[in-house]
């Protein structure tokens, strides 16, 4: 199935974001035990666009920043060197207690000790984002996007996001735009939020004609069913996703294409990783495969960058779901949260399991 996509619009995908930098340290080392670290730009937004972006798609960041921050020209030089427009506020810090931007200090893991992550979001700068702070008649009436792509962090980061993402929603959907939601749920964010948020991210995927989640996603977001708790074997996990899909569907049915990813991990650097997609009354699984894992971290961000660039490439929807595998395995092979695809051909490359070298 194709979605149909305006082709006179700007922009082919935008993502609002709150963006931070993750510390990491060298050679796969744990955190208490080291005292060097990489520093990356990171959010799990822009790790989605980056797929488009690299791949010579005009994309935009809708974002706030700390004015006069370091980590903020950080920020900004990265997402320029990823080919990614961005607009956003300067919001003043307000003294040495005041916003910053996130960190996310994580170890890769290595072999059988697994990755560890803490994240540290005092005083977060992106929990401000706040409607009144864009043009969205300019942005999507007279500039114009193919795709905006939501993601649950976003929505449940404050109350003021929720509403900043509601509003984003209905604006997009006025002017043609197809929305992608990626439900991404996170117990912390939720915790005394339950019916605020469940309205929230409700609404949103009424509008949306993308969804992307898991089984926790989709019970705990929306209060679907989860799947029937089942034996290990792949084709029955794989015949209980479709089922609660399928009664996702039930429940939003203007949303057009559904997806997730089936990971199943034997050590921190290998997993078997594949998919699930429903477009229109299609079904496409990609049945778990071994993949080598640098950094996990990232690798379901990849899966939906991959998808929502077929999509806009207006490719089929068997398509869709072989690149996104792709682009999500990608990913875990880069120390940046995000991965960077040299052009198409490499990323088919590794749907096809060809990993000769090119000369």
């Amino acid at each position: 199935m194709n979605l149909q996509l305006r082709e006179d619009f700007r922009y082919s995908l935008l993502v609002p974001t709150s963006m931070g930098v993750r510390i990491t340290p060298v050679n796969g080392q744990p955190v208490h035990s080291s005292d060097t670290f990489q520093m990356h730009v990171t959010s799990a937004e822009t790790n989605v666009a980056s797929i488009s972006s690299y791949l010579g798609l005009p994309v935009k960041v809708l974002t706030t920043f700390v004015k006069g921050s370091p980590i903020a020209q950080f920020i900004k030089n990265n997402l320029a060197s990823r080919h990614m427009t961005y607009e956003g506020p300067e919001v003043p810090q307000g003294g040495p207690w005041g916003y910053r931007h996130q960190f996310n200090i994580a170890d890769s893991g290595y072999g059988t000790r697994g990755p560890r992550v803490q994240n540290d979001r005092a005083g977060e700068v992106g929990r401000t984002l706040n409607v009144a702070d864009f043009d969205l008649e300019r942005i999507f009436g007279q500039e114009g996007v193919q795709i905006m792509h939501l993601s649950g962090l976003i929505a449940a980061l404050s109350p003021e996001t929720g509403t900043f993402c509601l509003e984003l929603a209905r604006s997009a959907k006025k002017h043609g735009t197809r929305i992608s939601f990626d439900l991404n749920y996170r117990a912390s964010f939720w915790e005394n939020r339950e019916e605020e948020l469940r309205d929230i991210f409700t609404e949103i995927a009424s509008l949306s004609d993308v969804l992307i989640g898991n089984e926790e996603d989709y019970q705990l977001c929306l209060g679907i069913k989860g799947p029937e708790a089942g034996g290990q074997d792949i084709n029955e996990q794989i015949h209980g996703f479709k089922d609660m899909i399928g009664r996702v569907k039930e429940q939003f049915p203007n949303t057009s294409v559904f997806a997730n990813t089936l990971r199943e991990v034997v050590s921190a650097n290998s997993h078997l990783w594949g998919a699930i997609l429903l477009a229109g009354d299609q079904w496409h699984v990609v049945k778990p495969r071994p993949i080598t894992v640098l950094d996990r971290i990232g690798g379901g961000d990849g899966f939906v960058g991959g998808l929502l660039y077929g999509i806009l490439r207006g490719w089929e929807s068997e398509q869709w779901v072989q690149f996104a595998w792709a682009t999500g395995a990608m990913a875990t092979t880069f120390l940046t949260d995000y991965a960077q695809p040299a052009d198409e051909e490499q990323v088919w490359s590794i749907w096809q399991g060809n990993a000769r070298v090119q000369r």
